[in-house]
Parts: structure tokens; C-alpha cells; sequence
């Protein structure tokens, strides 16, 4: 339990909040979240903010909290995780969840991903309520667990079970976005719009088996190196979404000239793939947003050394572009692997079908009045977030948790890493950024 007095002003403190995040170790499996949860609860409780805490399992909860508005516009969702992935096998300069400064970086697991979000979204929450703001609607923060692995006792949890604590909310904000990315000398903000969808397959060949001691040619081993091969060297086909359209539109018009010009290539299905490859180390973050993608994970075959397999599968970590289906992919996939290996759907998790830009627009003014060298473009994210699960609700989330970073920082590669930090600047920047959005939401 924490004290009143080391309570009062923490809003104030987002950089310190962030810190005692950190040093819940949350790493999930097996999650434990629950000391994190329990020390969130008391910040708002001693705010006079009323909490429901609720749980699939005891260990593993997650945490509703609302600010009552005037009822004058819909609710606005604030929602984050506080688990985190591990830390095992990796090298660290500072120990992960010490939350140490240094630099003038915190450091430690989940400081992106993304216990700063939670940080920024718990201090502008709190200080709506010291403040007293007026607001139009109501504001509700949810924080849940488990979403590292699919938010089955997280969000899911809640959207199953709770749904009514979400009545009315058209727009949310969670991750992933707002932070920056360069691009020749342009300084750029993309605001996650919408999201892949998860579609795990598996992919099975069989061939002729038997005794190591007498070799088979051409067997099940041969056949899975050649599908392997395959995977390596081919894209799967282009497809030109209005989410990545908007994208790459708004950050050629800012670029303008010669690479403005060849940026926008990217929109013609012809030319996609050629800009990507010109593009070199930088198209890897825009190959994912114009084909629907797999990569290979999980290899199964037999324990024995002596014994040449008549039946190897893999499986497929499948990621389908908005308005994609698995059968998309499956078609997809035999163009390039044949029709003789065998393709199974083990998990489809299907992401937003709408595109709502309503939101956008103010999201993107208080970034340009925060950094008015700033450029924030719409953002189709290649991964998967809680954001598919709350959209079964018919809520539009906006991955906008801004974070202005320096241009030698490597976010993508700090994510889920060794040495996982953020700037101090960054969480600050981010936390003022989200209370303006509850000041404005609903005018």
C-alpha cells in the first residue's frame, strides 16, 4: 500500500510512475499481474476514482476505472497492457526491472511496450481528476493483462464478459503509435488507424520414410526444405489498402521531389515491390503493410536420429491485411508452395473491417502543436493488438501514445530486446499529449 503523501502530486511525476511500473515483474507467462494491477488501483482509489477490478483468474487481472463527464459526448477509452515478455537469454547493461535512469533513458522491460503508455495514460487520468476537468464525456481507463499472449484473460475477458462497461465508446487510444521515425530529413508521426490480422497455419508434407541407414531421396525432409525455400525467396502478392495508401500519400506530399515521387510508387501494385527492394534496409517497415505475410516458427517432425520422417509439418506465424480472409491466404500461399502441401488455419484472429478516421484529425493537431516540425500520418500497424478485440465492440482505436525520440533511436529494434528504454523527454512529451486529448475529446 502506498502512502497518501507519496501519492499526491505522482501525476506530476509521469517518469517516476513509469519507474515503479517497471519494478512490477510482469513478464508473461506467467504474467502475475497482479501487484502491478493492486498498485495501480491504489493511485486511483486515493484519487476518489472508483475501480472495478476484474479477473478470469485471481492471479491475472485487469482493472476499469471511469471520470464521469457532463453525458454531452460518447465515452473515450483509455486502454493499455502491464504485462510484458521476457527477459530470458538476453544481455542487459541495467538490470530489466530496476527501472534505472541512466543517460537520460529509463531502462528496463516494457519501458515501449509499453508500461510508458501506462504511465502516460495513469498520470493525464489523475490529473483530470485533481484538476477537476470539465468534461464533455466520460473518460474510461482500462488496464488489462495477458495481452502478449492474444489477451485471452485480458481484453478478451472484458469484451466477453464486460461489455456493458463500454457502452457508447466510438474511439479509443492505445498502442501503437505516435512515436517518430525519419525519413530523408522529415520527422514523421504515424498514428496506428488499423491492424493485421492474426492467422496461424500449419503447413504439412509427407514423403517416404524409413531407417536413417538407407537414404530416401525426394522425401517428406526435401519437400519441407523446398517450401521453406520458397517462403524465403517469394512475396506473397500486393495489395494497396486505404489505411497504407493514406500513408504513404501523406508522407510522399511532405517528402515531395524525387523521393516523394518514388515513396509514392509504392501505391502502384506494379511497382510495389520493385520500390521495396530499392528501398533496401527501409522497406522492411513498409513490406508488411502491402502483402499479407509468414513467416515459419515451429518445426515438427520425430525424436528419433535413425528414423527419416514420412511426415514433417511447420508452423506459420500468418499475418492477413485488413479486409483479408484465410482463405486469401491459403490461396495465396499455394501459388507459391504448390498445392501438394497441406495447409491448415490453427488460430484466425480477425482485426477492425472498418476504417474510422473521425478521431484522427485531432489527434494529429495536438502533435503538430506539440512539434510543429512534426508530420503525423496514418499508420497500418503489421502486427496484432488488444485493438482487435475491442473492435468486436465497434470501437476505433487510435495507436497514439507520442513519444519524440531522437533519430538514431531504434524503436522497432528496442522493442521486446535487451535494453529495452525510453528517453525521459519522450514520457513526459507523451503524458501532456494525452491530456490534451482529454481536455478536447468530445468539443
Amino acid at each position: 500500500m502506498i502512502s497518501t503523501g507519496e501519492f499526491s502530486s505522482i501525476y506530476e511525476r509521469p517518469v517516476e510512475l513509469l519507474q515503479r511500473l517497471i519494478q512490477f515483474n510482469t513478464t508473461n507467462p506467467p504474467g502475475n499481474e497482479s501487484e502491478c494491477i493492486s498498485f495501480i488501483n491504489d493511485l486511483l482509489k486515493m484519487a476518489g476514482i472508483e475501480t472495478n477490478i476484474l479477473s478470469y483468474k485471481p492471479e491475472r487481472p485487469n482493472i476499469v476505472a471511469r471520470l464521469h463527464g457532463q453525458g454531452q459526448s460518447p465515452p473515450l477509452l483509455l486502454y493499455g497492457h502491464v504485462d510484458v515478455v521476457t527477459t530470458e537469454n538476453q544481455q542487459w547493461q541495467h538490470p530489466p526491472f530496476e527501472g534505472k535512469i541512466k543517460d537520460g533513458f529509463v531502462w528496463g522491460r516494457g519501458a515501449l511496450d509499453m508500461k510508458a503508455g501506462l504511465s502516460m495514460m495513469l498520470a493525464a487520468f489523475l490529473r483530470a481528476k485533481a484538476e477537476n476537468l470539465k468534461l464533455p464525456g466520460d473518460v474510461i481507463l482500462a488496464f488489462v493483462s495477458d495481452e502478449e499472449t492474444l489477451g485471452e484473460l485480458g481484453a478478451r475477458h472484458l469484451v466477453k464478459n464486460h461489455s456493458d462497461l463500454f457502452d457508447g465508446v466510438r474511439y479509443a487510444i492505445g498502442e501503437f503509435g505516435g512515436f517518430t521515425f525519419y525519413v530523408g530529413n522529415r520527422r514523421f508521426y504515424p498514428i496506428m488507424v488499423t491492424e493485421k490480422q492474426v492467422c496461424w497455419m500449419k503447413a504439412t508434407v509427407r514423403g517416404q520414410g524409413g531407417h536413417g541407414s538407407i537414404p530416401v531421396r525426394g522425401g517428406a525432409m526435401a519437400k519441407l526444405s523446398q517450401l521453406l525455400h520458397q517462403l524465403d525467396k517469394h512475396r506473397l502478392p500486393v495489395h494497396v489498402t486505404p489505411a497504407a495508401r493514406l500513408m504513404v500519400k501523406t508522407m510522399a506530399s511532405s517528402l515531395g521531389g524525387l523521393p516523394g515521387f518514388i515513396l509514392n510508387q509504392l501505391t502502384n501494385p506494379v511497382l510495389t515491390d520493385w520500390v521495396l527492394n530499392l528501398l533496401g534496409e527501409r522497406g522492411r517497415m513498409f513490406d508488411p503493410l502491402f502483402h499479407n505475410t509468414v513467416s515459419a516458427t515451429i518445426l515438427h517432425g520425430v525424436d528419433k536420429i535413425n528414423v527419416i520422417p514420412n511426415e514433417l509439418s511447420v508452423e506459420l506465424d500468418g499475418r492477413l491485411l485488413p479486409g483479408y480472409s484465410p482463405d486469401d491466404m491459403i490461396a495465396e500461399l499455394h501459388q507459391i508452395i504448390g498445392n501438394e502441401v497441406e495447409i491448415e488455419v490453427i488460430r484466425h484472429d480477425p482485426g477492425p473491417v472498418t476504417l474510422d478516421m473521425g478521431l484522427f484529425n485531432t489527434l494529429a493537431e495536438i502533435l503538430r502543436e506539440a512539434d510543429p516540425d512534426g508530420i503525423p500520418v496514418p499508420f497500418l500497424l503489421s502486427g496484432t493488438t488488444d485493438g482487435r478485440l475491442f473492435s468486436q465492440l465497434g470501437i476505433q482505436t487510435y495507436g497514439f501514445l507520442p513519444m519524440q525520440l531522437p533519430e538514431d533511436f531504434n524503436f522497432t529494434g528496442t522493442i521486446h530486446a535487451a535494453d529495452e528504454r525510453i528517453p525521459i523527454e519522450a514520457v513526459n512529451f507523451g503524458t501532456n499529449a494525452i491530456y490534451k486529448l482529454i481536455q478536447r475529446f468530445g468539443e
